[in-house]
């Protein structure tokens, strides 16, 4: 088998969200008051000998009026998904000391580790990799496809056991001596911290490795395995 850390990152990626702080809501109330004084204005400045159609105003109005409202029933809705997310949030604090699986390194401390390769989708031949924390390939073995979950037991390629640590796992497929694809490889890791962050809640796990919630696959309870 070989360890490979899933990605360089130990933290979410940055700018996940890839947009802007939200902004302010309009005053609606303010430019209803100045669409009001403008008007005025408009209607005591007009030619006496040609008066402005009142069904104009009207329109006016009206169009503005159906404007605000939309923007108030928004509001409404915006302040409805805010708390419909706070009480998601509140629900993942369960999570806590729970094991969450998800493609990232995971913390070796003398126990097995169990990872779960993705079905490789090209290639004849694949390899598990298992990676230090540096990116250092410690151990390889071959991997058939469809055989499910892998215990790794913690000893390198040379036969020493690994140091406690951070590792990470990767399926290399070749066809041939031809590298011709990689995969990151899921693995399960305890939950310590439930953060909500911009990009949506994260997760933080033993040995400070973050993942954005919506990247983990699987949840269960007990020690990892």
């Amino acid at each position: 088998m070989e360890i490979a850390p899933n990605t360089t990152s130990l933290s979410p990626s940055a700018n996940r969200s890839g947009a802007a702080a939200p902004q302010e809501p309009a005053a609606i109330t303010s430019d209803f008051d100045t669409f009001l004084r403008m008007l005025t204005a408009q209607i005591s400045n007009q030619d006496p000998l040609n008066p402005i159609n009142s069904e104009q105003f009207a329109v006016q109005l009206a169009t503005f009026s159906g404007v605000e409202q939309q923007v108030r029933t928004n509001q409404l809705l915006e302040s409805l998904m805010s708390l419909q997310g706070r009480s998601d949030f509140g629900q993942m604090a369960s999570w806590v000391g729970m094991q969450a699986r998800a493609a990232m390194p995971t913390l070796y401390e003398g126990q097995p580790l169990t990872v779960t390769p993705t079905p490789p989708v090209a290639g004849s031949r694949h390899d598990l990799v298992a990676l230090n924390e540096v990116g250092e390939e410690i151990w390889r073995g071959r991997y058939f496809s469809g055989s499910g979950s892998v215990v790794w037991d913690g000893v390198r390629a040379d036969g020493v056991a690994a140091p406690n640590g951070l590792y990470g796992f990767r399926i290399e497929s070749f066809d041939g001596d031809q590298l011709v694809a990689t995969a990151p490889v899921m693995t399960y890791g305890a939950v310590q911290e439930v953060r909500m962050e911009q990009g949506g809640p994260v997760l933080v796990f033993e040995g400070g490795v973050e993942r954005f919630v919506d990247e983990v696959s699987a949840l269960r309870r007990g020690a990892v395995s």
